[in-house]
């Protein structure tokens, strides 16, 4: 199987935009509150369906599949020609959008699971013991932050991606012209 950089974006691209896409529905349908019903010395909120936890899970499974395929993406040796990670770390611009990558996609991770997780409990744990606490819901906003963010480290990868193409052929070229002036000593001695 031939794997190239072109099919490599589109992976990252689409499993980036599927998340993005999951992230803001899920925000979208996440309730507002539940509906208190007071019994003898507790509090059981009920709350209607509620598709937001499973979305958020979905929303980071494709990050995270995005996010790998983005890794492995940069270090694949296309075209069976392997480069050192050190040339790629020689470029300036390359470093610093792996590291704006790695860092988007730590902050969208957190911006997922926390209000996710956040949610899935209070659906789980609907007995309270204090009558004067309202219908807890997670926090509004961080799922679609979150989404946005994946949808930006996606786009991180992505131009990682094309400075890697860029390091690679300079790396090509650089050991083509070592061996071009190794060529030239050895034939005029």
């Amino acid at each position: 199987m031939v794997v190239s950089v072109k099919i490599m974006s589109l992976t990252v691209a689409t499993l980036g935009v599927i998340s993005f896409i999951f992230g803001v529905v899920a925000e979208n349908k996440k309730l507002a509150s539940g509906t208190p019903i007071p019994s003898k010395g507790i509090v059981i909120y009920q709350y209607p369906a509620d598709p937001t936890v499973a979305l958020g899970y979905l929303s980071l499974a494709f990050l995270l599949a995005s996010s790998i395929a983005g890794y492995f993406s940069l270090f694949y040796p296309y075209q069976r020609k392997s480069v050192p990670r050190g040339a790629f770390f020689k470029s300036t611009s390359f470093s610093i959008f792996f590291n704006i990558a790695l860092f988007t996609i730590g902050l969208a991770i957190t911006l997922l699971v926390w209000p996710t997780v956040t949610e899935q409990i209070h659906l789980t744990r609907n007995i309270h013991h204090n009558l004067d606490i309202a219908c807890p819901t997670a926090m509004t906003s961080l799922l679609g932050g979150g989404a946005f963010l994946s949808l930006d480290s996606s786009l991180f990868w992505l131009v990682a991606l094309m400075l890697v193409e860029n390091a690679r052929e300079d790396y090509f070229d650089e050991i083509e012209e070592n061996r071009d002036s190794a060529e030239a000593l050895t034939n005029s001695a």
